[in-house]
């Protein structure tokens, strides 16, 4: 069971302010993958920036609808084999955004799923929203910081841990940079609320 939200509409409405605040260090013209993608909203964002979008997803109607935006792939991503892969190597992206999305043994694979100076654009739940709404599963909720502690190997570029209103919830949010050769001291900002 994963931390979509489960009401026939995940990835449908805009993009997240996250993704379009931070998708302009998007080189351009770049691969980008969408996991959990949904209906595909963010998909539909990024290949209107001129990107090449990919998405994968375990519904098959949501798939339907995310590959009018770019390729589309129905996978099983938490009891499944990683679905992008080549020649027994993870797929490299420019991009990838996960929203609303925690399951955490794929931590690996989304950060292996980075090419050189690929920026991770990451946004879902946090501890707390167990008071406001669903998701309240600890399971599906990241601890405190624990975006940073993902990331540590990457240039964090953006955090965020705290309460947003309409809808109600708390978010945690990143974005990093997997950069060749990250300069010293800079992988580990001080997380900020929202």
């Amino acid at each position: 069971m994963d931390s979509t939200i489960k009401d026939g509409n995940h990835g449908l409405g805009p993009a997240s302010q996250w993704v379009v605040r931070w998708s302009h260090l998007i080189k351009p013209k770049s691969n980008v993958l969408d996991v959990a993608c949904g209906h595909g909203r963010h998909m539909h964002y990024i290949s209107d920036l001129g990107h090449l979008a990919t998405g994968m997803d375990r519904s098959a109607l949501a798939i339907q609808t995310a590959q009018n935006y770019g390729k589309a792939v129905l996978a099983d991503l938490e009891n499944g084999p990683w679905p992008l892969e080549s020649e027994g190597k993870i797929i490299a992206f420019g991009a990838v955004i996960v929203t609303n999305y925690l399951w955490r043994p794929l931590f690996p694979f989304i950060l292996n799923s980075l090419e050189e100076n690929g920026i991770l654009i990451y946004e879902t739940f946090s501890q707390g929203n167990e008071a406001v709404g669903k998701p309240s599963r600890p399971d599906f909720l990241l601890h405190r910081n624990e975006l940073l502690k993902v990331c540590e190997n990457l240039r964090v570029i953006a955090f965020e841990d705290g309460y947003l209103e309409m809808p109600n919830r708390f978010v945690q949010r990143i974005v990093a940079v997997r950069e060749t050769n990250p300069p010293a001291g800079l992988n580990k900002p001080p997380a900020y609320l929202l």
